[in-house]
């Protein structure tokens, strides 16, 4: 007899985020977030390349705080939210780099085109919920050029710098809750 040694997460959109940080005129970082997305985790704790993350992210729910930002990044000049509504991760591949570090690979989609990308994964601890239902925490980093994903509006400034840097780097502060 096999021991199932997984478990589903549900990813808990109430105490997890999605972050990205990007150079403007290349003298400042400014920092936005999305507000609606889903997902799950397959976490094997005994067979890492068991585990799994698929999440699902509303293009249309980015927020920087300033309306005016908000709305041009879900315009064509960026996320092109009306026809792009979905940004999609699926993982490829789960390594336990130790005890707490991990490795996840996987398929990052936006605006239709689809790259790997690796994050850089921090296993932040797992135990029970306030309510006794298991719960599991991750924190998670990665970088992406984001004219690879068709993203490439910008400007020069006078300076002969860029508005908006090439580099979007991407933090996922994530918990999970078991399914069932």
């Amino acid at each position: 007899m096999t021991v199932q040694t997984a478990t589903t997460f549900t990813i808990d959109p109430v105490h997890s985020t999605v972050e990205f940080a990007v150079k403007h005129m290349m003298i400042a970082t400014v920092r936005g977030r999305f507000g609606e997305f889903e997902g799950t985790i397959r976490f094997d704790d005994e067979d890492p390349a068991r585990s799994s993350v698929q999440a699902v992210i509303q293009s249309s729910s980015v927020d920087s705080g300033v309306a005016m930002r908000d709305d041009d990044l879900r315009s064509p000049n960026f996320l092109d939210a009306e026809r792009y509504p979905l940004i999609r991760f699926a993982s490829t591949a789960v390594e336990r780099l130790d005890k707490e570090r991990w490795r996840v690979t996987g398929d990052l989609t936006l605006r239709d085109v689809t790259r790997q990308v690796v994050l850089d994964t921090e296993f932040e601890g797992r135990g029970p919920g306030m309510e006794g239902e298991e719960r599991i925490g991750f924190t998670a980093h990665t970088s992406i050029n984001r004219k690879d994903y068709g993203l490439a509006y910008n400007a020069v400034v006078e300076t002969g710098g860029l508005v908006v840097s090439d580099t979007v780097r991407i933090t996922l502060h994530v918990e999970g809750v078991a399914a069932g």
